[in-house]
């Protein structure tokens, strides 16, 4: 979690005492105290200053408090605040609305008055953060758990500059398949009102606008859900709670079908001409030749953990691969998990990793030659992002906790290999003698950020550590010392902030959350990917250069244009780009710097799951009076007139789809024209056309769920849900053309 000192704002800020007094808990970095204001944003840093707890998923976020705020300009301190008995929260206080003018995703903007009987959470993250990416996962449970009582809003400050762009961000939210609307705080206007200070943090606020619960770093399930079982019966009982289905007008609604979704990293075999593509967003790593054309999949393209053949296994949004002879080793990322891949057999297995996130003390003891290490397929891992196989071992670009590990390739031993475990860049020692020790003066211990990259000349391992937006070196030898090759570990202060994109020698050369690094002739190419770069860093001077890309993001050819580009690899003097936005792989020629697209031959979108069909438990049952239909050539036709409130419109970027089925199994209407059906214009009134086999009686059902907003744009979309019961008379002699299913909407 990245730790942050609010510029404090007192005519504006409700001095949201909640994280101030929370302000040495675990998070995307222990150390870092960053001054954010509106104008600048998180851009500098006091790197090095100690706190009362280290960060990193070895500390287990167990403090939380209820929620001390004012309303105006007035800190009000804790004993000022009236109890009130009756409520399970007895300190509640007041929050401000969103502030006008902000851009929304997967919304309309939304304001207190639309939230009014729902609790809310609101998540402080940006989009970079392991930490923030980490609690989605929960958050999504508490989504489904609640549907109808909790709305979660993400609130997007920035890290970045490149973050603060609704466009990425937009982009962002579709990678980690959020369906919560997201404010863009790009001038954290909301983080300085609420005196947040650091990534994640969130804040519940209950049904009746009022604070009343919050904490910083990694939260669960069971943290959120113990607060939620407090509150809801109580609410409930008092009519607060507004149980009303809502709906969101999703960005997915707006997302095309691609050959590859958001593929995070590609690896070449030059030898046997063969491209390995990590196919993150669905769920699977594609085998091409190097010109494109598909030799194999593996992975079913469904998000799961299962072993097997190639058509059943499956990943969750895996990264990282390094290859050795036809074995193939897999970081899946989101299961927490490392896969092998028998590429002959075409089977695939775990070998480390539990599925679950690592959250615990770090593995094994502390002493002995076996210091920190203990046994692969029990041992929980936290977000392996990248691979490379060295000799006997196979190193781990360990996002989560910032580290580097390695296990052998016996499988018998996996753990730490560099890095003390503080969100940092900092030179020094492979590893403390205690998790978390910084070392001494002239002694110090290394530290790394979310280390996603990794690449070899042989004697050093070369990390993309994104969060420090650095290249840094690795030895094979554990009597030598992690060193950077460009980065900001020689800044006496600010290092998770200093960056940028600019080209020349070392002490001037920035870069911008670099995700990908390939070795190449005593050079370093690697994936700017907050730059929309592809640069080549000098190994032993540091000097950086542009190879291709512009700072505009975009999908040109010619331009040489890339869109966030993640994972790098090379054959053939080419290099291959996982240019993730464009769901694209992209050819680069080192010497020329050009840039093509390669076409992929006989790759195909995963297929989707059959759709059973929502099962319309609490639908409003609407039993039609029985309809005499006349069919003409060989159908029927029924029309679904939904009749809404006044002020209220049909959501026409939701997908809308209505479902046909008939009793008993044969009658008038043809069995296999019956399923899901989707209206292609989303409306209030359209047709439900029946191919009919015959004359005589029959009873249909037609069920479905409809999204409704307000017409005027204000406020969260609705959801409804109707079973209309249809009993039917085929007649082709008394029929009426047109039978009516209407269905009035409550207010």
């Amino acid at each position: 979690m990245f730790r942050g000192q609010v510029k404090t704002i007192a005519s504006r800020s409700l001095m949201f005492l909640l994280f101030l007094s929370l302000c040495c808990l675990m998070g995307c970095s222990p150390e870092e105290k960053s001054q954010v204001s509106t104008e600048e944003g998180a851009r500098a840093a006091s790197a090095g200053e100690e706190t009362t707890e280290p960060a990193g998923e070895e500390v287990e976020e167990t403090e939380t408090t209820e929620v001390p705020s004012a309303a105006g300009t007035t800190p009000v301190a804790l004993n000022n605040l009236q109890a009130q008995s009756k409520n399970p929260f007895t300190r509640r206080l007041d929050v401000p609305d969103f502030p006008k003018g902000m851009s929304w995703i997967n919304s309309r903007p939304l304001s207190k008055r639309d939230l009014k009987g729902k609790f809310v959470i609101l998540d402080f993250w940006t989009y970079c953060c392991i930490n923030c990416i980490h609690i989605l996962p929960e958050l999504k449970k508490l989504e489904k758990a609640y549907p109808n009582e909790l709305v979660v809003i993400g609130v997007h400050s920035a890290k970045f500059e490149t973050e603060k762009d609704s466009k990425n961000i937009e982009e962002a939210v579709l990678r980690y398949e959020i369906e919560h609307p997201v404010v863009n705080d790009a001038r954290h206007q909301i983080w300085n009102t609420y005196g947040v200070r650091s990534w994640p943090s969130v804040l519940m606020i209950d049904p009746e606008g009022k604070a009343i619960w919050g904490t910083s770093g990694e939260i669960t399930f069971d943290q959120v859900n113990e607060q939620l079982k407090r509150g809801i019966p109580y609410y409930r009982k008092q009519k607060l709670l507004d149980e009303t289905p809502i709906r969101f007008e999703l960005a997915a609604y707006r997302q095309k079908d691609s050959e590859l979704k958001f593929p995070g990293k590609v690896l070449a075999d030059e030898k046997n001409d063969r491209l390995f593509i990590s196919d993150s967003n669905h769920n699977r790593i594609v085998i091409t030749d190097l010109a494109g054309k598909l030799r194999d999949v593996i992975g079913s393209g469904v998000i799961g953990r299962a072993d097997g053949s190639f058509e059943k296994a499956s990943f969750d949004h895996p990264q990282g691969m390094a290859l050795v002879g036809e074995t193939l080793y897999v970081a899946d990322t989101e299961n927490h998990m490392l896969r092998k891949v028998d590429l002959k057999q075409r089977r695939v297995t775990r070998i480390a990793g539990t599925g679950v996130q690592r959250r615990g003390p770090w593995p094994g003891g502390a002493t002995g030659p076996n210091r920190w290490q203990s046994k692969p397929s029990t041992t929980a891992l936290n977000s392996p992002w990248a691979l490379h196989v060295h000799k006997d071992h196979l190193y781990i670009a360990m996002a989560g906790p910032h580290q580097i590990w390695r296990m052998g390739l016996d499988e018998k031993r996996v753990g730490l290999y560099a890095g003390n475990g503080r969100e940092d860049i900092m030179d020094g020692l492979l590893l403390p003698r205690t998790p978390y020790d910084t070392g001494t003066p002239g002694n110090s211990v290394s530290s790394f950020a979310q280390p996603s990259g990794l690449t070899s000349d042989g004697k050093w391992l070369f990390v993309a550590d994104s969060e420090g937006s650095s290249i840094r070196a690795v030895p094979f030898d554990q009597k030598e010392k992690v060193w950077t090759v460009v980065g900001s570990a020689d800044e006496p202060q600010g290092r998770l902030f200093d960056f940028g994109d600019v080209d020349g020698p070392k002490a001037q050369a920035k870069l911008q959350h670099a995700l990908g690094v390939v070795y190449h002739d005593n050079k370093i190419y690697t994936t700017d990917t907050y730059n929309n770069k592809i640069k080549v860093v000098d190994v032993k001077t540091g000097a950086t250069r542009t190879v291709a890309g512009e700072k505009e993001p975009g999908f040109d050819d010619k331009r040489g244009l890339f869109d966030e580009p993640s994972g790098i690899t090379i054959a053939g003097g080419t290099l291959y780009v996982a240019d993730t936005n464009n769901h694209a792989i992209r050819m680069v020629d080192i010497s020329t710097g050009k840039v093509k697209t390669l076409k992929l031959t006989g790759v195909k979108s995963p297929a989707k799951a059959t759709d059973k069909g929502p099962q319309f438990a609490k639908a409003k049952k609407v039993a039609v009076a029985p309809l005499s239909l006349k069919p003409v050539d060989g159908k029927i036709q029924l029309k679904v007139q939904l009749k809404l409130p006044a002020g209220w419109k049909i959501n026409e970027l939701a997908p809308m789809r209505y479902y046909t089925a008939a009793t008993p199994k044969t009658g008038a209407v043809k069995r296999d024209s019956l399923g899901r059906q989707t209206v292609a214009k989303p409306s209030a009134e359209f047709d439900v056309v029946l191919p009919v086999s015959g004359e005589g009686r029959d009873t249909v059902t037609v069920s479905m769920n409809y999204y409704y907003c307000q017409a005027d744009g204000n406020g969260l979309c609705k959801m409804g849900s109707v079973v209309f019961t249809v009993p039917l008379d085929v007649n082709s002699k008394q029929g009426q053309a047109v039978g009516q299913l209407q269905y009035q909407v409550a207010p």
